[in-house]
């Protein structure tokens, strides 16, 4: 009976176990479809509240909505065909709008990030369980996004679509879950040969060490390359407003002539604002050197403006230079990624040579160029990716081209960057180290300074003292000459101290060391540190009258001998013998102590 419990207690626990993980990747399956429907949600509002303020609208409520998934899908990456024309024949668009795109992609981010936090009664979900349910509720809804945009007035080639719609979700989805893990980097880590740190084995303490230090170098790297990513799209920003305001009354002409209506302005102004980050990136790999092209014979570089560019009426393609060759002007947007480079390599050199590090704890220079080299090519990467998205077809014969080639904007990139970067990382590192050094001589310099000044100081000290002393012992009428007077303190140079000191002199010395028994391993003990009289030899009758004949010779003859004391008179017989009196001490003892 009682196995019985056991086993249904057992059974109940793990049925429970699994509910709880069902629910949670219900959970998530449901955060990913409201991702997408918020976004979804988001585009259709604004294109329904243009609808609403058009006074010439076109369709019905229906049309709006196919416009909004059809734009959707193209912040996605999928291209959108147009197949009224007034040619007939249809009009693919490729541009995608990259401002409208960070929506989705915040919104998946958070989902997953928000799915791998423990709720309460809920197994914590795995990384691969967060990342697959996130993704697959959101794509869910893609994908009945794609069969409704199918009878709009923009479609969409179903088989492209497919393959270019899980991007979106899928790395948002995976940058969540990393967060969420605590941002590991070893998997990283793993691949890069320069980072790649050795086998420590059992060596828990180095493994740890090499294991931090190896994280350090991935953070400064992605660091840096980001950093170098964001001055080289700030640049091209930069050149775009800049080329903007010199091209002030283009881009007004422009802007009115699209709409007259103050609705048709406000959806201009909103297409051009989700559009200034494109330009961005068109004024990015225009300072990099490929350019853009503006059709299929014009392209747009710092050197020149080369053949004859289709350009519609929009505010910011009146931002293009004039057709001819480059000026000073033109030529300055080298600045731009010359900036890039040395930011790169100052975000790597702030880490690797910091300004008041020791020697030994800065990166050698190989170290330092590998992770500056590595930051300029992971910014190639990402301006490459997205200057992929930011051009493409604005429809048929010469507007089939339009915008960068993503892959030689990011061997520009790459150039650039390494090109700049690692040699000025180098400068900085050594330059650091130089001032660190010449800190450290400076100071060993005042250190050796300050004992020099000590000695002098000591050796004057000195000075004063003997002149000091010879001058008591020529007031005195002393010999300051003799070296073995000198050698004595002051206070036993005086006069009638000096017989003591030859006594002294001339006194045989004993050591400590003739009365200590040898040890017991038969070996002879060290010698004491000082050689010294033993309280014994001092109260010795013959070093007694010897002390006291060399007190007697350094007073010159002015002590006198006193008699002997007579001695103890012997006791009567028969009488009891009382105490024994104690014996008075000797003059000689006396006058010695």
């Amino acid at each position: 009976m009682t196995q019985v419990s056991e086993r249904s207690t057992t059974l109940s626990s793990a049925s429970a176990a699994e509910r709880g993980r069902a629910a949670a990747l219900t959970a998530a399956f449901l955060r990913g479809a409201l991702a997408a429907g918020l976004g979804l949600g988001s585009l259709a509002v604004l294109v329904i509240a243009a609808w609403i303020s058009s006074p010439y609208p076109d369709s019905g409520a229906g049309g709006a909505l196919h416009i909004a998934a059809a734009l959707w899908l193209l912040a996605h990456g999928a291209e959108l065909v147009r197949p009224d024309t007034l040619s007939g024949v249809p009009a693919p668009i490729g541009v995608v709008p990259l401002l409208v795109v960070a929506l989705p992609v915040w919104l998946v981010y958070r989902s997953s990030r928000d799915a791998l936090e423990p709720d309460a009664g809920r197994p914590q979900l795995t990384a691969l369980g967060g990342l697959c349910t996130v993704a697959g509720g959101y794509l869910l809804v893609g994908a009945a996004v794609v069969v409704y945009a199918r009878g709009g007035p923009l479609t969409t080639d179903t088989l492209g679509t497919a393959l270019r719609l899980p991007v979106v979700p899928v790395l948002s989805a995976a940058a969540g879950v990393w967060v969420a893990s605590g941002r590991p980097l070893r998997p990283l880590l793993d691949r890069l040969p320069g980072l790649r740190g050795p086998d420590t084995g059992d060596a828990e303490g180095a493994g740890a060490a090499v294991a931090a230090g190896r994280r350090r170098r991935a953070v400064v790297v992605m660091r840096s390359a980001t950093a170098g990513a964001a001055v080289l799209l700030g640049g091209g920003l930069v050149l775009v407003v800049g080329s903007l305001v010199w091209h002030a009354d283009a881009a007004q002409e422009s802007f009115l002539q699209l709409a007259a209506a103050w609705s048709g302005r406000v959806a201009v102004l909103l297409l051009s604002l989700a559009l200034l980050p494109n330009a961005a990136v068109w004024g990015a790999s225009y300072a990099l050197g490929p350019g853009f092209a503006l059709g299929t014979s014009a392209t747009v570089t710092p050197l020149a403006v080369t053949g004859p560019a289709a350009l519609p009426p929009f505010p910011l393609l009146a931002a293009v230079p004039a057709e001819g060759p480059g000026m000073a002007v033109t030529w300055a947007a080298g600045a731009v990624p010359l900036l890039t480079g040395l930011t790169i390599a100052w975000f790597t050199v702030r880490v690797a040579a910091p300004p008041y590090a020791e020697r030994d704890e800065a990166w050698s220079a190989r170290e330092t160029a590998l992770a500056t080299a590595l930051a300029g090519a992971g910014c190639a990467v990402l301006t490459a990716a997205l200057a992929a998205p930011a051009g493409g077809p604005l429809g048929t014969a010469r507007l089939v081209e339009f915008g960068p080639v993503w892959w030689l904007t990011g061997v520009a990139a790459l150039a650039w960057t390494v090109g700049i970067g690692v040699p000025a990382a180098l400068l900085v590192r050594a330059w650091r180290l130089r001032e660190r050094r010449g800190t450290d001589e400076q100071g060993e310099a005042d250190e050796v300074g300050d004992v020099t000044e000590a000695g002098k100081t000591d050796e004057v000290s000195e000075t004063k003292e003997v002149d000091e002393v010879k001058e008591v012992d020529d007031g005195s009428g002393t010999d300051s000459a003799d070296p073995d007077t000198a050698k004595h303190p002051w206070w036993r140079r005086l006069p009638w101290r000096r017989g003591e000191a030859a006594a002294e002199k001339d006194a045989p010395v004993e050591s400590a060391n003739e009365d200590v028994p040898p040890t017991l391993d038969g070996t002879e003990p060290a010698e004491a540190p000082y050689d010294f009289l033993p309280m014994d030899d001092w109260h010795d009758r013959d070093t007694q009258e010897a002390r006291w004949a060399a007190i007697k010779q350094a007073s010159g003859g002015l002590m006198t001998d006193f008699p002997p004391a007579p001695p103890a008179p012997e006791p009567e017989s028969g009488a009891q013998p009382g105490p024994k009196p104690e014996p008075k001490p000797e003059p000689e003892a006396k006058a010695a102590d």
